[in-house]
């Protein structure tokens, strides 16, 4: 048997076949509060791949959370193979205030790889890197939509990365987004690094949506079973979308033309033609101002909440299902 010794994370030793728990320091709130990432490590009785899980980079994208904690509660390190890195609340900041930035406003999402003696964002971003994602071969990246809209379940990733597309279909949402790196996003720090990474949209901010969080449960799983952690065992119920993702390579939002009260008429995973009347925008007296018009033809994967919108805003996302190999996508949502 190949040798399959402890790991050593920040300091804290875990043992073959067992999991812990354990922080890591990260600064002080204003008052001399410490702050550190919770991290859990369960570290396989055999050796396999390591990988990780990480939610909440975005503080109050609460859904992916849930994820983990049901993906956690599910796995026994005397069956593991491999080792599961799983970090629940990156954004410590931003969710303890329930807020999608850090308190100097920075997105944690455009500060990777960060550096260890920048600012908040750059040190969290560094530390993350350094502890978590430079151990790893493979990582799944969990988000909501942000504040006041709803994403369908779904993969973005790059499609066209033969094992990276293996995985993203493994995981099974309804769509899979063949997306670009953005800059500064974890998903390109830890692509740079020679990791394999998806990133998982579901539900809205500051909300469990029980759909988005069973798909992303169910979707985990089976990347970790994909990877040869785990046993696949009986598959998961067939999800309502089918058992295969479809594949999307371009998407676009569609925007408010006025001021108004909206009524969509729309909701996630609807298919809708071009020029299809999405809903209305309305004034104060329920007088009907301008239809909202869909661009193209697609699948809905993303809506607003919000029944008050100004001119510009985006009101539905929608991804044109791919019949060949198109443009790439303009996802914005990392």
């Amino acid at each position: 048997m190949v040798e399959h010794g402890s790991i050593v994370v920040g300091g804290h030793e875990v043992r073959p076949g067992t999991a812990d728990h354990f922080e890591l320091p990260i600064g002080r709130l204003v008052t001399g509060t410490d702050m550190a990432l919770p991290v859990r490590v369960v570290h396989g009785a055999e050796p396999g791949p390591t990988a990780w899980l990480n939610a909440a980079i975005h503080g109050d994208e609460v859904g992916g959370v849930e994820v983990i904690t049901r993906v956690l509660a599910g796995l026994d390190p005397a069956l593991l193979r491999g080792t599961l890195l799983a970090v629940p609340v990156v954004n410590v900041w931003g969710f303890v205030g329930g807020d999608r930035f850090l308190p100097d406003r920075r997105d944690l999402n455009r500060s990777f790889p960060g550096s260890p003696t920048g600012s908040l964002a750059a040190q969290i971003a560094h530390l993350f890197m350094t502890e978590v994602v430079g151990r790893c071969s493979v990582g799944i990246d969990l988000h909501t939509a942000s504040d006041n809209r709803a994403n369908l379940p779904q993969v973005r990733a790059d499609l066209d990365d033969p094992e990276t597309r293996r995985l993203a279909e493994a995981f099974g949402a309804p769509v899979m987004v063949h997306a670009r790196n953005r800059a500064g996003t974890l998903r390109q720090a830890a692509t740079r690094r020679g990791a394999t990474v998806l990133l998982y949209e579901g539900g809205e901010a500051l909300r469990f949506d029980a759909a988005a969080i069973s798909a992303g449960v169910d979707g985990v799983r089976r990347v970790l079973a994909a990877i040869g952690m785990v046993d696949g065992g009986d598959p998961p119920a067939a999800p309502p979308w089918g058992t295969r993702s479809v594949e999307s390579r371009s998407t676009t939002w569609v925007r408010a033309g006025r001021s108004g009260i909206l009524h969509l008429a729309v909701d996630l995973g609807d298919r809708v033609e071009r020029r299809q009347a999405l809903g209305t925008i309305d004034d104060a007296f329920g007088n009907a101002v301008t239809a909202v018009r869909a661009s193209r033809s697609g699948t809905v994967i993303g809506v607003t909440r919000s029944p008050l919108v100004n001119r510009g805003d985006a009101v539905a996302h929608l991804a044109e299902i791919a019949t060949a190999r198109t443009a790439d996508a303009d996802a914005d949502a990392d």
